[in-house]
C-alpha cells in the first residue's frame, strides 16, 4: 500500500461507553487540494448478545489474567464481525480496519488508559491489517487521551462553529484562534441507560419519552450540577470510573420516580451543554450527534438554551464517531498527527495507533 494514497478505504469498528452495540462502517476517504472528504459505503450496528454484554460491562473487576484472556477474545470477536461484514456486503479493497476497542479503564491522573480488543486478534481473524490502540501514546505524553474526534472535526466538519458528540458521554470540540478546544462535557447515554436498566429493566428511554413524563427535581438538578469534574478547567475527561463512584449514586440514591431522574438528567446535561458554549462564546450552527441526539427530549431541552443547536442525517448522528476514527486511521496509517495536544494536554502532538500486519500468505 502507498502510504501517500489519494483515496482510502478503511473500516471502522467503535464500541461506546453506553454498551449499546458495535458499530461498524465501511468509508471511502478522499484528500485533494488539501482537504479531506467521505462517503459512507456502509455502516450498522450490531447488538451485542448477553455473551459479550455481560463481558464488557463486567472485566474491570477480573483479575489480570482473565483481563487478558477477555482482551484476546474482545478482539477475535471484532475480527468475526469484520469479516462477516466485508463478507456479507461484498466489499472489495479495504486498506485497513481502525478499531477503537471498548474502554474498560480511563484514569489519565495515573497514566494508563485500556481499551480491550487486541489488534491482533483482530488482525488474525480478519486478515486485515488493523490500526488499534489510539489513545495510549498521548496518555503517555501526560495528555488525557480523550476526546480524540476533534481533528476529525476540524477535518470533517469544519463548517459548524462547534461539535458536539452525546454518546455515552458527551464532549465538545471548537476552534479558538486557530487552536482546537475539545473536551468532555457530561456523561449522558451512560447515565440515562443506567435508570432505566436498573429501575424499569428497559434498554434506553426510547425518544426521551419517559424524560418527557417526568418534572425537574430542583434538589437533584443541583446535587448533579455540583460534581467537582465541572469545576475543572479543559483539558479534561471524563472516564466510567467518575460516572459510576461520582454521578451515578447521587441518581440512586434519589427517592424520586425514575421519570424525575431521566427529566433532571436530561436538564442537566441541557445546562452542562449550554455553559460550555456558552464559556466559549461559540455563536453559529453547532453540530449535535450520536446516540443522545436521537433523544427527542433531550434536544428539546438542549434547543431550549442553544437555539441553533442542529441535528444532522441519521447516518452522521450513529457513526460519526466511528468514521472520525477511520480518519485517524488514516492519518495513523500515512504518519501524520492524528491527536491534538492542545485538545487533551499532553506534551506534544503525536501519532496515536499501533499497526498490526495480517497474517502472512503461504507461498
Amino acid at each position: 500500500m502507498n502510504k501517500q494514497n489519494e483515496s482510502y478505504i478503511v473500516l471502522a469498528l467503535m464500541s461506546g461507553t453506553s454498551l449499546d452495540g458495535l458499530d461498524i462502517s465501511c468509508i471511502q476517504f478522499k484528500v485533494y487540494e488539501g482537504k479531506w472528504h467521505y462517503s459512507v459505503i456502509y455502516a450498522t450496528t450490531l447488538a451485542y448478545s448477553n455473551e459479550v454484554l455481560q463481558l464488557l460491562a463486567t472485566i474491570e473487576t477480573a483479575n489480570g489474567a482473565d483481563l487478558i484472556e477477555a482482551h484476546f477474545k474482545y478482539g477475535h470477536y471484532l475480527g468475526d464481525q469484520a469479516i462477516n461484514f466485508i463478507n456479507r456486503n461484498n466489499l472489495k479493497g479495504i486498506d485497513f480496519i481502525a478499531s477503537h476497542g471498548h474502554t474498560i479503564f480511563h484514569q489519565p491522573n495515573k497514566q494508563f488508559t485500556f481499551q480491550l480488543g487486541h489488534g491482533a486478534a483482530i488482525a488474525a481473524r480478519s486478515k486485515n491489517t488493523v490500526i488499534s490502540d489510539f489513545r495510549s501514546i498521548d496518555v503517555a505524553l501526560n495528555g488525557q487521551g480523550a476526546p480524540l474526534v476533534p481533528i476529525g472535526d476540524r477535518l470533517l466538519y469544519g463548517e459548524y462553529n462547534a461539535c458536539i458528540n452525546l454518546g455515552g458521554i458527551a464532549n465538545i470540540s471548537y476552534e479558538n484562534n486557530g487552536e482546537r478546544i475539545g473536551f468532555d462535557i457530561c456523561a449522558v447515554n451512560m447515565a440515562m441507560n443506567h435508570l432505566c436498566q436498573t429501575e424499569l429493566q428497559l434498554s434506553y428511554d426510547k425518544n426521551g419519552d419517559l424524560a418527557k413524563s417526568g418534572k425537574l427535581n430542583l434538589a437533584l438538578f443541583k446535587e448533579l450540577n455540583s460534581l467537582p469534574f465541572f469545576n475543572m478547567l479543559p483539558p479534561k475527561s471524563l472516564g466510567k470510573e467518575s460516572v459510576f463512584n461520582e454521578l451515578i449514586p447521587l441518581l440512586d440514591k434519589a427517592t424520586i420516580p425514575v421519570q424525575d431522574k431521566l427529566n433532571t438528567l436530561c436538564r442537566h446535561i441541557a445546562d452542562r451543554t449550554h455553559e460550555s458554549i456558552t464559556n466559549a462564546n461559540l455563536l453559529g450552527p453547532i453540530l449535535f450527534t450520536g446516540g443522545g441526539a436521537l433523544n427527542n427530549f433531550l434536544m428539546h431541552c438542549i434547543k431550549e438554551k442553544v437555539p441553533h443547536a442542529y441535528r444532522p442525517d441519521r447516518i452522521t448522528i450513529d457513526y460519526k464517531e466511528a468514521i472520525i476514527f477511520g480518519l485517524l486511521g488514516v492519518l495513523r496509517f500515512r504518519e501524520e498527527k492524528n491527536c491534538l495536544s492542545g485538545v487533551t494536554g499532553a506534551r506534544l502532538d503525536s501519532i496515536g495507533g499501533s499497526i498490526f500486519l495480517p497474517p502472512c500468505h503461504s507461498q
